[in-house]
């Protein structure tokens, strides 16, 4: 339970059903909702006061609203919906600039880690492997000037969940190459990420905390029940079509079995990850151990889902942090986030403060 009683606002994207802003192969709508009420739910259980905020791309009105309602934290729950968007930073860069406290990471990780290509650059100039032959692919023509050693993997640039990723998103040909990223630039008209294919093991590594992060217990993806025909990958179909050959035969177990060396590497890099593109209060990321039983990272997710029973939830439950816990501790974060950054102006003076 809350030692202390908070003003919440609960904010999320304010698209309705059928808004044409919504692609189509976005999780629905629905299940998004059924997510922001248990967290409602669950922030009243702990004797909180929540709020849900919709924010739509009007954030003069968000900024009055928010005015009005004076939070002590803002729960952020929005994402962008477009690719290519940037609402999802500039909301959470206003939050700050306003004097609230915000769950979940800041502004620049938050851009950062959405440009996938921005983000790889970013880790190997940390030190931390990223697949080789990573390129932003922005042409057609550009496809020629591309030397890898095949199988690559082509992604977009800058979305998550899954989107644009299917079962030949994994390409052996120059032509197969051309193909799918003609593909994502007709359908996007943004940028084609393009890495080499790496075979191996795949972790989900969840972080969680501020100042102080903790791994938590690490899940692993098993494809050994896809047929050969489909690839090893974390598919959009793997994520959310429940009735697709991939949904059925992808399984995560958590907590993963590894041996406890591999287990420190594992939990070191994702620590460095965090860090590294200044991640805060609750992140993923995704690895694979490959050829010479090196680490790479796949991904960065820095808001990622919080979903009851799956994610990072699922790993918090595996260490023994109850859903209640887990939204009570990412509360924490965001205030200690305010107090981080009110000492960074010097001499720890305070931000700004608010209207009260």
């Amino acid at each position: 339970m809350a030692t202390k009683s908070l003003r919440i606002a609960l904010i999320y994207n304010s698209h309705a059903p059928g808004d044409p802003v919504v692609p189509a192969d976005r999780a629905s709508f629905d299940d998004l909702m059924a997510m922001l009420k248990d967290i409602l739910r669950t922030l009243r259980r702990l004797g909180h006061r929540p709020t849900l905020v919709p924010l739509g791309h009007d954030l003069l009105n968000f900024q009055r609203r928010l005015s009005r309602l004076n939070p002590d934290v803002v729960f952020n729950q929005y994402e962008d919906t477009q690719p290519g968007a940037t609402f999802e930073m500039r909301t959470a860069a206003l939050v700050r600039m306003l004097g609230y406290p915000l769950t979940g990471s800041p502004a620049l990780a938050l851009g950062l880690t959405k440009s996938k290509y921005a983000c790889a650059c970013l880790l190997a100039g940390a030190g931390i492997l990223i697949p080789s032959d990573t390129r932003l692919i922005e042409t057609i023509g550009a496809v020629d000037h591309y030397r890898c050693d095949f199988p690559v993997i082509v992604r977009p640039s800058s979305e998550d969940g899954g989107v644009g990723v299917d079962r030949l998103s994994v390409v052996h040909t120059r032509t197969a190459l051309r193909a799918k990223v003609r593909e994502l630039l007709k359908r996007d008209r943004h940028a084609a990420l393009v890495q080499r294919f790496l075979p191996g093991r795949e972790f989900n590594v969840a972080v969680l905390g501020g100042a102080r992060p903790v791994v938590l217990p690490l899940a692993e993806v098993d494809y050994s029940q896809l047929p050969d025909h489909i690839p090893p990958i974390m598919s959009y179909a793997a994520k959310w079509v429940e009735s697709s050959l991939e949904y059925k035969a992808t399984s995560v177990t958590c907590p993963a079995i590894v041996d406890p060396e591999l287990e420190k590497r594992i939990k070191g890099v994702a620590l460095q990850v965090f860090g590294a593109v200044g991640a805060w209060g609750y992140a993923r990321v995704d690895m694979r151990l490959a050829a010479r039983d090196q680490l790479y990272v796949l991904e960065v997710n820095c808001n990622p889902c919080l979903e009851r029973g799956i994610g990072l939830a699922r790993c918090a439950a595996a260490s023994g942090i109850e859903y209640d816990q887990l939204i009570q501790r990412i509360l924490r974060s965001a205030l200690e986030l305010q107090r981080h950054d009110s000492a960074d102006l010097g001499g720890g003076r305070p931000i700004p403060a608010r209207p009260q």
